[in-house]
């Protein structure tokens, strides 16, 4: 990749503490509990048998006009929504629409039968049900919004980009994947600036079930009757993580930024084909991106650890920050207050990194009660006030893809 600083000009988020920057950094922390038993329709089997929790949004800001509106999913006006924020505050009205990317962190989403892999899994489900036995009357957008490219041209076709868009998957690392692919785009030349996208995975409760068959969704065990107690990342009562609805835009761009800097990324992969986390894939991840970024684990001074709440993930994780030399940075875990977001998670908490550097205080992590590892130096409790200088965001998917972001402070 070539050389060069790489700033964020632009944040747009949206997740159950609200829609914008302020009701995420705030909410943050403060720790707010926003866990409850999901209630979109689609979240819960027909039959009762089910009470799934984790975190829903409240509906998106309405950006589209009325006629788009009513023909986009809950998926596309949310990636609206949050490129709007980040594109007004990135100023990209004045950049020739020709220079301007998109790459959406978005897993394939033309398998409508492979589960969590569809973005849109939810709303389809309730189109199967509400076109069965009458497929004459099915609308001619179905045609084309299940489609991986929905998402990216939805948004092309409401704001002036012209460069290019495409989405990368990389399951629940598709969202930082996003942030690095974008950041080579600027670094080779090929834009002047590119948005990435994390975009919201709507799940149904189908895929819900599958999690928990899998062993990787929690939530049904000691603290079912308990939402906001039961999401616990490197916590010794974790027993799986908790979906979360989120959404998130970053705007990148070489001639600076308020935000921060892009400084250095690597995505391996590690040679497993399902949720089996692999230190040796983490360690590799994180030692590219680091020399990448021309520093050592010794500059760190704070990590945005994945941290989902899986059993192994977490002991994985904790082993990996612990053998890459990182024992002495600030660790936190978003998730423990946002919830999963899937594929949207790295994006969602590569804007949180860069708010909270902004804002000078590290977020608690929720729940971390009897953390696995007491001798890593979690924030835990409450909020504590820190200057991040550099970061560094792990994001982990199923399929063996470990990715890893170091963050500066702006000069």
């Amino acid at each position: 990749m070539a050389s060069g600083d790489v700033f964020v000009a632009g944040i747009g988020v949206g997740c159950g503490l609200g829609w914008g920057k302020a009701a995420l950094i705030d909410g943050l922390l403060a720790g707010r509990d926003v866990f409850a038993v999901l209630a979109r329709p689609g979240r819960q089997a027909p039959d009762g048998s089910t009470a799934f929790i984790g975190v829903e949004m409240p509906d998106p800001p309405v950006v589209l006009p009325p006629r788009v509106e009513r023909t986009a999913g809950l998926g596309g006006r949310a990636a609206v929504a949050v490129l709007d924020e980040a594109w007004r505050e990135a100023g990209l009205d004045d950049v020739a629409p020709e220079r301007i990317g998109l790459v959406d962190g978005a897993p394939d989403a033309a398998k409508p039968d492979n589960g969590g892999a569809n973005l849109a899994a939810r709303e389809q489900m309730l189109a199967q049900l509400a076109y069965a036995g009458r497929l004459d009357f099915v609308p001619p957008r179905h045609g084309h919004v299940f489609l991986d490219s929905e998402v990216a041209g939805l948004c092309a076709a409401t704001y002036p980009i012209r460069g290019f868009a495409h989405s990368v998957g990389a399951a629940s690392a598709s969202g930082a994947v996003a942030v690095l692919h974008a950041a080579e785009a600027i670094r080779s030349g090929r834009v002047d600036a590119c948005v990435a996208v994390g975009a919201l995975q709507d799940v149904s409760y189908l895929d819900l079930a599958g999690l928990r068959a899998l062993g990787a969704m929690g939530g049904g065990g000691r603290f079912a009757g308990q939402p906001g107690r039961a999401c616990r990342p490197f916590d010794s009562g974790h027993d799986g993580f908790l979906y979360g609805e989120v959404c998130a835009a970053l705007v990148l761009r070489r001639d600076g930024g308020g935000h921060g800097r892009i400084l250095g990324g690597a995505q391996v992969v590690d040679g497993q084909r399902g949720p089996e986390p692999c230190g040796v894939g983490q360690g590799r991840a994180i030692a590219a991106a680091l020399a990448q970024a021309g520093l050592t684990a010794a500059d760190i001074d704070y990590v945005n650890a994945h941290g989902t709440g899986t059993p192994k993930g977490d002991v994985t994780e904790a082993a990996t920050l612990a053998a890459a030399g990182l024992d002495h940075a600030w660790i936190n875990a978003g998730k423990s207050v946002t919830g999963h977001g899937l594929a949207a998670a790295g994006a969602l908490e590569v804007a949180a990194t860069l708010l909270q550097m902004r804002a000078g205080r590290l977020h608690a992590t929720r729940n971390l009660d009897d953390p696995l590892d007491p001798d890593l130096r979690w924030v835990r409790g409450a909020a504590v006030e820190h200057r991040i200088r550099h970061a560094l965001k792990l994001s982990f998917g199923f399929g063996g893809c470990d990715c890893a972001l170091v963050l500066g402070a702006p000069e």
